[in-house]
């Protein structure tokens, strides 16, 4: 690709409505950004002017970055800037029409009808290149301190993204988005962070590598048994956190 002049200025304008100010919500709206201005080789704007429009920190902007680089959608250039580029993977149908407000538990249960199909394709169709940014979104979610409830959440989130773009089925992924947003409501982070421990994030990156490994050697129904043996150790974190909540309040 080539090297773009350090003159050249963004003509992109995040847009879309303000966010609420975590790594998540700001990914998702450079996600959107990057969505309606796909032009190889454009400039970002600077870090400072993202955090402004979407109500978030710098930290959070480059966490979110950070994620993009991974997935191969943007590239970066000391003292240059940030750029689109390469083509990012195929975005998913809108979903609009899926309801908007659910709970907990009704998540989990979709993603236990979801995710280990998904898997299963991922295990079919994977390219090198999207195993290999698996094994790199793993090698960043290791090296998280337990207590960073952001970074967690953000990279689990695009760990399992990733396997479900793998997936190659657009419907599937759309479904996955849909019910993804759900899960990370504000109301229910609280729940989520009582639920985490470093055993239980040791135990979840286990299942992760086991993951991958079953999507790298072909293997659908080892990488969607995983799948479901993962998700359904999280239902159990967070049925026991709840118990816990209620037990507490009596």
């Amino acid at each position: 690709m080539p090297e773009t002049p350090h003159t050249q200025t963004s003509s992109l304008q995040p847009v879309g409505p303000q966010a609420t100010g975590n790594s998540h919500s700001a990914l998702e709206q450079l996600r959107l950004l990057i969505e309606q201005h796909p032009h190889e080789g454009q400039p970002l704007p600077p870090e400072r002017d993202l955090a402004q429009r979407f109500g978030a920190g710098r930290r959070e902007i480059r966490r979110a970055l950070d994620v993009l680089v991974e997935e191969g959608r943007i590239w970066r250039k000391q003292g240059k800037g940030t750029f689109i580029g390469p083509k990012a993977p195929a975005q998913p149908l809108s979903l609009q029409a899926l309801p908007k407000q659910s709970n907990l538990l009704e998540v989990m249960e979709a993603r236990l009808q979801i995710e280990p199909g998904l898997a299963k394709y991922a295990a079919l169709r994977a390219t090198p290149e999207q195993i290999q940014l698996m094994w790199r979104l793993l090698d960043r979610m290791t090296q998280l301190a337990a207590d960073d409830a952001d970074q967690i959440e953000l990279w689990d989130s695009a760990f399992h993204r990733a396997i479900a773009d793998a997936a190659g089925n657009r419907l599937l992924l759309g479904l996955f988005d849909a019910v993804d947003a759900i899960r990370r409501d504000p109301s229910w982070q609280a729940v989520r962070d009582r639920a985490r421990n470093q055993e239980r994030l040791d135990i979840y990156d286990h299942h992760h590598r086991r993951l991958i490994e079953h999507i790298a050697a072909r293997e659908p129904l080892e990488a969607a048994r995983v799948m479901r043996e993962h998700l359904l150790f999280l239902q159990n974190a967070l049925i026991a956190t709840l118990h816990h909540d209620d037990e507490e309040s009596l």
